[in-house]
Formats: structure tokens, sequence, C-alpha cells
């Protein structure tokens, strides 16, 4: 399978249709069919459903569409650390994590780096724990940050001198908006949104002496901001982590800490036995050196 050939097809995918994937790539259209064919021809599949307007994908073709982002993610990814400059530090470094305010550390470490890296450029993906682990143990990331608990074995990691607080987000004219914290039984008759993640961890099984499932679950959210805008228009009350929606005086929305407090360790992981490019060493030095030496 040609990385050139990928590339043709991402590209029509992207542009739904033969014609103006052809015209972006500078390549005449039966060539570009010509391609397309001899792919499925290799693969055995049918990719494409050619309609009059618009090209769609079959269950194959958006299998195969997925992995070669992927695959030329990695390739572009390594080709920009063998051609970085010798006699500078530089290239890219690939981060990925959840929502956190913990991040402002990386955010530090990076700024600081870049008095003296200038050419170091970073590239932040945002997603759950199983979004950034399954990039990181395919090479698509250098650096993961994850929110206890999580599982650790794979990797080497730095815990981040932050710890994130669990409460319940919610409109400030809400009933429990008046109180200082919430409790487990505050839960138990409204309606709940909740990250996927949490869906299958028991730590709140344990801090509410239930089942998580047996609450009134409405929702559940990958990343905050989105599951803000349902409390924002009442659909529910959304379970997550400080510091991540405004919740200043000009907000409609408050949060409240859950009692007995539950907070979650956070920290910066990669694989185990990685081999870094120059920029991912030099940042991983600079975050060792102002955190600590790895765990194991």
């Amino acid at each position: 399978m040609d990385i050139r050939v990928l590339r043709y097809f991402l590209a029509v995918t992207r542009e739904e249709s033969i014609s103006g994937a052809a015209e972006s790539l500078h390549m005449t259209q039966p060539t570009l069919s010509r391609q397309l064919m001899d792919l499925e021809e290799e693969i055995g599949k049918k990719l494409l459903i050619r309609g009059n307007r618009r090209i769609t994908l079959t269950e194959e073709g958006m299998l195969l569409r997925k992995r070669a982002t992927e695959i030329l993610d990695l390739v572009d990814k390594t080709e920009a650390e063998l051609m970085a400059p010798d006699e500078a530090v530089g290239g890219d470094i690939y981060i990925g994590g959840g929502e956190t305010d913990a991040m402002r550390y990386i955010a530090r470490i990076a700024t600081d780096l870049q008095k003296s890296c200038p050419q170091i450029r970073y590239h932040l993906f945002s997603g759950n724990a199983d979004d950034v682990t399954e990039r990181l143990d395919k090479g698509l990331l250098d650096f993961g940050i994850l929110i206890e608990p999580a599982d650790m074995k794979k990797y080497d990691y730095i815990r981040l001198p932050a710890t994130d607080t669990w409460g319940l987000l919610m409109p400030k004219d809400c009933p429990l908006a008046s109180r200082a914290s919430i409790r487990s039984k505050d839960l138990r008759e409204i309606p709940i949104i909740t990250s996927r993640q949490t869906l299958t961890g028991n730590a709140f099984s344990g801090w509410l002496g239930t089942d998580y499932e047996k609450l009134n679950i409405v929702a559940t959210y990958n990343l905050v901001y989105n599951a803000s805008l349902m409390v924002d228009e009442g659909m529910g009350y959304a379970l997550c982590l400080d510091k991540l929606v405004n919740t200043s005086e000009n907000s409609r929305l408050c949060f409240r800490p859950l009692e007995p407090r539950m907070e979650a360790h956070l920290n910066m992981v990669w694989k185990k036995y990685q081999l870094f490019s120059g920029a991912a060493e030099r940042f991983l030095s600079k975050v060792q050196q102002s955190f600590g030496s790895p765990a194991v």
C-alpha cells in the first residue's frame, strides 16, 4: 500500500469528489480514478460509493480513512524528526491530554524551553484517557497527561504537582447552588451529565455508597465544554473537574465540590523504552528538572 496513494485517498474523502481532489492534487481526474481503483483492487474491498454529486465511503472506506490518517500523521512526524537540523534543537513535540488546569504546568515548561529552543513546535491533542493512550501506543504522541486512576503498566511517568477536584457544575439559580459542597444523597434525584470515562471507574461508586448506574444519567460527554452548554440550557448537572468552565461573576454557572472531597492526581506519561527526538528529549529533561525523576 503506497503512502502516496493513501494521500490521494484522503484527498478524495476530504473533497468528496474525484474532480475536486484531482484539482487540489494538481493531477488529472482519470489518473486519480485509476489510482483509486488500483487501491480497491489491491485491498480487495470497495472503498468509495461514487454518486452523481458526491463521493461517500463504505464501512471499509471509513476504516481506511481512520487508519490512513494515523499512518500519515506518523510518517509526517517521523520525517520531521529525521530532517530536524543538527546545529539547533528543533522539531515537533506531540502532547495529548484531557481538559485539566494542570496543563498550565506543561504550558509553563514549553514557554520556558522556547526561550532557548525557539525552533521547537508543540502540537496539542485533546481527548479522554482512551483517546490519549491509543495515540501514545501508536507513536502519534510523545507524551500524555492522564488523570488518575489510569493503567500505568505500559508507561513511565512523572507526577505533576497538581490535583484536580471533582464536583458538580450547575446553574447559579438552582437550589443546590446555595450549598457549600455536594453530598452523595444530593445526586440521587437530579439529572446527571457525566464523562464517559467516569462511567467505567469505581471511584464514584465508593463515594456514592451505591452503584454508579443507579444515578439518573441523562447524558455523557467527552470534553466538558459541550456539557457546560447542556447545563446552561437546563438539561442537568455535570459531574466534572474544577477550573475548566467559566464560573466567574458574569457566568450563569457555578461549581460546588463534592463532600467528602474527591481529588485526582495527574501524571505526564510516555511509552516505556521510548526513543525520543532531540526536541522531545530536551522537553522531558526540562520536566524532570522541574518535577523530579520519572516513576517506573
